[in-house]
């Protein structure tokens, strides 16, 4: 029988025969596969264990708080340590990881441009900032692993021509067949710089500020594991592996979801789990739905997916009050196997994106969504689609004003329609992200908008932890009532086996206006009938169509109140949300 280190030798090897089958290598696979090994600190036998297939490396007490290293600031102090501060006092138990957006010196878009990757920003704080916040809470790094800044020393080598980093970037000619390429930008595609060794076209997937790696050259694999035996060895345990789907570059192909990408994916599944067995993947595709679905591979690949087409069609059922296309969209979904989850979000850094809602939504009902989403003061993010027009490709706007009203225009319900949409997020299988500008109800930021000219800065704002901290205080204030209610919906549900991210789940059938779906645990002990009205008008629902267990007493764990089956009908008013239960909390 093969050890256990035999055994990973031979699935890095087969990894690497995937990746490079086209490239022609100056070095033998079991050489690269030595040096990898070597490079992730795995490559002795007597540590090594094989990880658990099929075995899922967390529960309902799951949520991740999504945010920036300094969307909390306080005069004289360290931005992280402020962060850490708030998330001791105001998210308590509620929330167990932090998914901290890009913390490392950048030279634009926030973060997602890196110039060092080994580094964190001293405007933050330091390596023991982050690693006094991994002590409390399981974070979440991003990977930054299709592009660089143009401004990092190994762009600088590039273009002297030597050095780390002078041969890590992807080159095309005019002359080459680029019409099928898929990106998210209207921008070009090639940049021309001028390096020692005369002109050169550099690849920029998304600005060219960020240019994009050679995975053809293993020495950027090699890198970008050695940055994550780093990220280990400082505590992190989540890895998102940011705009992954470009990472392989073919000319004469769309350069997306490529073979060699998802077998990259593989590849860094391998080496995570072998060296921190409870080390996570989750993959960052903006792409739409049967695509991004992909990346799951057959429980090989990522451990978690992001729900792309959730936001837009959340969004979208809220503010037409209609659920059709959400329900079925969740019929169709295929449940995640153990070992996998879905990582549902509704708001982020970014926006909300469109892509994964094409043949989801009509045109008709896009353009009716990127119009009433202007008329709550949201920007529009655009690309250029595959026969040259311009299309939507993401909607900027804070959540708490994308949900201010209907079609029909701003309305009284804003609070109870943005609750709603996240009772809903916290009742789906998978593991919940919040985005702490939802947490905190905070609105859109035009000022920040205006001062960067970028449209996402519209739900990037930057709290004043005094300031914030007033707001949170007061019982009367937007921001406390917000965060009051949410806090206490995630409390509830880390109590519910139900809520398990792979336990089981069933789209309910109860007409347009009311959005429900089933849980239940996977002793089966427990059942939880997740029911929203998604309209401004109350809304009846007939206990029939449940299908409640009469032998069983049933809770709503939301308003604590017991359901009477006696009852032929409950009423839900404007945007209430019940989690009707067999077991109380």
């Amino acid at each position: 029988m093969l050890s256990v280190l035999e055994q990973l030798t031979e699935r890095v090897e087969h990894h690497l025969t995937v990746i490079y089958q086209d490239v022609e290598l100056k070095t033998s696979y079991p050489e690269l596969c030595r040096q990898l090994l070597h490079t992730m600190r795995i490559d002795a036998s007597e540590l090594l264990v094989e990880p658990k297939r099929h075995h899922n490396n967390w529960d309902q007490k799951d949520v991740m708080l999504i945010t920036y290293g300094d969307s909390i600031e306080k005069s004289g102090e360290k931005p992280l340590h402020s962060l850490h501060s708030f998330l001791t006092k105001y998210c308590g138990g509620a929330i167990n990881s932090i998914h901290l957006l890009p913390f490392f010196p950048y030279s634009s878009d926030d973060g997602f441009s890196v110039i060092d990757y080994s580094s964190v920003n001293e405007a933050l704080g330091d390596w023991d900032d982050i690693q006094a916040i991994s002590q409390d809470y399981r974070v979440m790094s991003d990977v930054v692993i299709n592009h660089c800044s143009s401004r990092s020393l190994w762009f600088e080598n590039f273009i002297k021509g030597e050095g780390p980093g002078s041969d890590f970037f992807f080159t095309a000619s005019l002359e080459d067949d680029v019409s099928n390429i898929v990106r998210p930008r209207t921008s070009d595609l090639l940049r021309l710089t001028e390096t020692k060794h005369g002109e050169k076209q550099v690849w920029c997937t998304f600005s060219h500020d960020q240019v994009d790696f050679d995975f053809r050259n293993p020495a950027v694999l090699d890198t970008f594991v050695s940055i994550i035996r780093q990220y280990l060895d400082s505590g992190i345990r989540i890895f998102r592996l940011d705009a992954v789907a470009f990472l392989w570059k073919k000319i004469g192909t769309n350069c997306i979801n490529l073979e060699q990408t998802h077998e990259v994916v593989r590849l860094l599944r391998t080496l995570i789990e072998h060296a921190v067995s409870n080390a996570i993947i989750i993959t960052e595709t903006n792409i739409p739905n049967r695509q991004n679905l992909t990346y799951f591979g057959n429980a090989n690949e990522a451990h978690g997916i992001y729900n792309f087409s959730l936001p837009p069609l959340l969004v979208n059922t809220l503010v037409t009050g209609s659920c059709k296309h959400i329900k079925a969209w969740l019929g169709s979904m295929p449940p995640a196997q153990n070992g996998t989850f879905f990582f549902n979000f509704i708001a982020s850094h970014d926006g909300i994106g469109l892509r994964p809602a094409e043949g989801l939504l009509e045109d008709q009902e896009l353009t009716a969504l990127v119009n009433t989403m202007q008329n709550f003061g949201g920007r529009i993010s655009w690309r250029t689609s595959e026969d040259g027009k311009q299309k939507a490709y993401e909607i900027n706007i804070a959540l708490y004003d994308a949900l201010q009203g209907t079609v029909k225009g701003p309305d009284k319900w804003g609070l109870d329609r943005f609750i709603c949409a996240h009772s809903i997020m916290f009742g789906l299988e998978g593991i919940p992200g919040i985005y702490i500008h939802s947490l905190l109800g905070t609105g859109n930021d035009y000022e920040k908008v205006k001062n960067t000219s970028h449209n996402r800065s519209i739900n990037r704002h930057k709290w004043d932890y005094t300031k914030l901290q007033e707001q949170l205080d007061s019982p009367y204030s937007q921001h406390s009532k917000v965060h009051g209610r949410i806090i206490k919906l995630l409390n509830i549900r880390k109590q519910q086996p139900a809520f398990h991210p792979n336990a089981t789940q069933f789209a309910l059938q109860l007409g347009e206006h009311i959005f429900g779906f089933w849980r239940q645990s996977m002793d089966r002990r427990q059942s939880i009938f997740c029911i929203f009205n998604v309209t401004d008008e109350p809304q009846n629902v007939r206990l029939s169509d449940i299908n409640l267990i009469g032998t069983d007493t049933w809770f709503d764990l939301i308003s604590g109140h017991t359901i009477s089956l006696e009852d032929l009908e409950y009423q839900l008013t404007p945007y209430q949300s019940i989690w009707i239960s067999n077991i109380s909390s």
